[in-house]
């Protein structure tokens, strides 16, 4: 999942950098089926350009800034985005829970870490109680769980300890525009763990 993430940029500069990025992601994307691509964009907040350029979801703010998952939800329904996902911004477990409830696809949260990965006292506490919550909302079964992944200095070195929290995956910033790409999502898929990193090296 990609997220377009640009504040500053008026509605029309941010729907044309929209449609060239799905252009791109089109392109080299190999659809597990044939209407939907593998990756998918998500236009950050803006239901309007994700509706305007056909991105595969919209990613949301925390509910106190944003609308709810099921406003938005019904937006891109009555524009007949109905294969449309929506991702949610959460710093709680509440958060998470609302999200949820409110028909959310999936939850970031964070921030898990300080900045430059430093292990924060109450990050991978707060994931793990949020991502238990999830749980244990759908009566302790984690199978069919909203997905919860963590976001806020994740680093290959400490991304197992958020798989191993619960998070269904990390997301990141720094992660991606500071390292070699590729090398960052061979390392990540599949295992959630960098190669030769070993999770008791704490």
């Amino acid at each position: 999942m990609i997220q377009l993430r640009e504040k500053d940029l008026s509605t029309w500069e941010l729907e044309t950098l929209a449609k060239q990025a799905l252009e791109v992601i089109l392109e080299h994307s190999k659809p597990d089926r044939v209407e939907t691509p593998k990756s998918r964009l998500f236009i950050n907040s803006r239901a309007d350009v994700a509706i305007a350029v056909g991105a595969g979801g919209v990613h949301l703010r925390s509910p106190e800034n944003d609308i709810a998952a099921s406003e938005a939800r019904a937006v891109l329904n009555k524009a007949g985005l109905h294969s449309a996902l929506i991702g949610v911004s959460c710093h709680s477990a509440s958060e998470v829970r609302s999200a949820e409830a409110h028909g959310a696809d999936f939850a970031l949260f964070g921030p898990v870490y300080e900045k430059e990965g430093v292990r924060s006292r109450e990050g991978l506490r707060e994931l793990r109680h949020a991502c238990v919550s999830v749980s244990a909302a759908k009566g302790g079964v984690s199978s069919g769980s909203m997905p919860v992944l963590a976001i806020g200095g994740v680093t290959l070195g400490n991304a197992s300890e958020c798989v191993a929290a619960g998070a269904a995956g990390v997301a990141g910033i720094r992660l991606f525009q500071d390292n070699d790409i590729l090398y960052v999502v061979e390392n990540l898929r599949g295992t959630g763990t960098a190669k030769g990193y070993n999770p008791s090296d704490k």
